[in-house]
């Protein structure tokens, strides 16, 4: 018998510490009462909440014509006399409100379809109509007309945490129905699409091309993120650990909009805005922290007449803290025309509240 050594005796134990330390720590993030059932002969698992929260999500398969050169939906089939392609794509979508049956996805999921399929979790394939899309968000809303639905809850994204324990669930490579877990890596990412509305959560949770759409949950089982991207690897393009969410406040902003107009009617400031870096706080006497500094403000719009002014530095929108120009931009832009916002921001060292109607005119949230 081969002697064993010290190191091979200690590596399993230290795994085995390791990961009763984990489970302890996640079911710190969880009240009690929600915790019970999550053991199963004294072990520890997320089963019943998986269990509770898969039944609200949905796999689709579209399909559409696209015009040669266009952007696609996925690999195509066919090319017809016109230099059209039928193109087809699968993905992910979660069930947000099971009475009225809406289901939110990915604009890219759906984009070029004449025809949409959803698989619910029962196995029934229904047809869904289109409600809406949003381009700047990346965002769909359909409508199935299945009974019985279940619904995922939409949580509060901005309570979200780096540390965070999140599940993904989607159906990755058209596998079918795949559950991850992992952490939220990091908030605020942006800087994918210049003239998109970005605030991606970045999360470790294995998400895969076919995620897209899907949802990833808190461990209370609420919404706090529609997967749409990964940063994938060279071959295959599956996950490196680097995922992005959309959070569900801008979802639910998103989706109000497009179920009552059937698109987003977004709102503008006319100011043209930028980072808080250390130097300017030093300059304008701010305190530490994110925010966004006005540049300049237009004539005629929203921001001149709540009197805001060059030189201004945005701290908050309605109570909640902005991190720097992108984060306000995304704020603004997923505001509905006529909303009435509170801006908390210092201006010659004071601190002071402005109220400001979104306008429909003028010029945009700029960043330079």
């Amino acid at each position: 018998m081969k002697p064993v050594s010290v190191a091979n005796l200690v590596r399993p134990i230290f795994a085995l510490v390791l990961s009763l330390a984990m489970l302890g720590a996640i079911t710190t993030q969880v009240p009690a009462e929600t915790r019970k059932g999550w053991s199963r002969g004294g072990v520890p698992s997320l089963a019943p909440l998986v269990a509770r929260v898969t039944p609200a999500v949905v796999n689709i398969a579209t399909s559409g014509r696209v015009r040669a050169g266009s952007y696609p939906l996925g690999r195509g089939s066919d090319n017809s006399a016109r230099g059209a392609q039928r193109v087809t794509s699968i993905g992910s979508g979660v069930i947000v409100d099971a009475r009225r049956g809406y289901v939110l996805t990915n604009r890219h999921v759906i984009r070029n379809a004449d025809q949409i399929l959803v698989r619910l979790k029962d196995r029934r394939v229904v047809r869904a109509r289109l409600v809406g899309s949003d381009a700047g968000t990346d965002l769909a809303v359909l409508q199935i007309p299945a009974g019985g639905l279940t619904a995922i809850p939409l949580g509060d994204s901005d309570g979200l945490r780096v540390g965070d324990y999140v599940v993904a669930i989607g159906n990755p490579f058209g596998l079918g129905q795949t559950v991850t877990a992992g952490i939220v890596s990091a908030l605020g990412r942006s800087g994918f699409s210049p003239r998109g509305y970005e605030n991606y959560i970045q999360t470790d949770a294995s998400i895969n091309p076919g995620n897209s759409g899907g949802p990833l949950i808190d461990l209370r089982g609420r919404l706090v993120g529609v997967n749409t991207a990964i940063i994938g690897g060279r071959r295959g393009g599956g996950s490196l650990g680097i995922g992005f969410a959309i959070p569900s406040n801008i979802a639910r902003r998103v989706m109000g909009q497009i179920v009552r107009f059937g698109n987003v009617r977004r709102g503008r400031l006319g100011i043209v805005i930028q980072d808080l870096t250390p130097a300017l706080a030093r300059k304008y006497r701010i305190p530490k922290g994110g925010g966004a500094v006005v540049r300049s403000v237009s004539r005629g719009t929203a921001a001149a007449r709540a009197d805001l002014r060059a030189g201004d530095v945005i701290v908050a929108v309605n109570g909640r803290s902005v991190r720097d120009s992108s984060d306000l931009r995304t704020r603004i832009g997923t505001l509905r025309v006529g909303d009435r916002v509170r801006l908390k921001l210092y201006r010659g060292g004071g601190v002071r509240t402005v109220a400001v109607v979104i306008g429909r005119l003028g010029t945009p949230v700029r960043v330079r």
